[in-house]
């Protein structure tokens, strides 16, 4: 009996710095699945086009749909989940094809460990070490769900891998603030349209209580210096998020946000 076919997708937008090693990461696939947004300034696209088995142009609305939209043009049996700035290790590979091969296997998908490199530091800590995504599951057995923080709705068991993903994210302070503003603000759009009330605490409380949970009750601190910058931002990315969530709002209201 032949194996099965593994599909691996990956999402990308100004990706031609991380796309091609991410690609190359993936040799062991079956099936490479680029879908490349519409937005994308750089060469993403070309390099996809080069190095993929499938490559697709498609207008962001939300990480759900476009890795929704990544399944729908796969054909593995099995689909594996990545990011341009990710690597999938030899280590990863080796269990990814052998827990997909085992015919006694009873689990429809399996969460990922991923170790993270912030700043230029590998962290241990921060939050980052209960990072465990379900990146790998049957084709046919999950959907993701979720505007910005998308998750996999799976129809069945999920079991987890002992290798991680390398991680290699947030290189530099510029890239943090971008990717900041990016995310607050697909997290307010969010937020908007669930139709949840602004309160104070979002802005003053909030803020606070998630740099100390992941400071010192994720021991933030063990992370050096980088470890206090990321989890300052993260806290305050909560009031940033929320404040444009007002912005938004006051806008609607036929008002001048300021």
């Amino acid at each position: 009996m032949a194996d099965p076919r593994i599909s691996a997708l990956i999402l990308a937008r100004d990706e031609a710095t991380n796309l091609p090693g991410c690609v190359q990461s993936l040799s062991w696939a079956d099936e490479v699945v680029v879908v490349v947004d519409r937005a994308s300034r750089d060469q993403t696209r070309t390099i996809a086009e080069r190095m993929a088995d499938v490559v697709a142009l498609r207008t962001f609305d939300d990480f759900a749909g476009q890795r929704n939209f990544a399944l729908n043009l796969a054909t593995g049996d099995w689909v594996f989940a990545i990011d341009s700035d990710e690597r999938a290790t030899p280590a990863l590979a080796d269990e990814v094809r052998r827990v997909t091969s085992d015919p006694d296997g009873g689990h429809h998908g399996y969460r990922v460990p991923i170790r993270s490199v912030i700043l230029g530091r590998p962290f241990a800590f921060s939050g980052t070490q209960h990072d465990r995504p379900l990146r790998l599951f049957r084709r046919t057995a999950g959907r993701w769900v979720g505007a910005v923080h998308e998750t996999v709705a799976l129809d069945g068991s999920a079991g987890e891998l002992g290798s991680a993903l390398q991680h290699r994210t947030i290189p530099d302070m510029q890239t943090f603030l971008r990717k900041l503003n990016e995310y607050t603000t697909l997290e307010a759009i969010k937020l908007e349209r669930e139709g949840r009330p602004p309160r104070a605490t979002d802005l003053t409380l909030r803020p606070v209580l998630t740099f100390l949970k992941l400071y010192l009750g994720k021991q933030g601190f063990r992370d050096g210096r980088e470890g206090f910058v990321f989890c300052a931002l993260s806290g305050l990315s909560v009031a940033v998020r929320h404040w444009k969530q007002r912005e938004r709002l006051r806008v609607g209201a036929g008002g001048a946000a300021t």
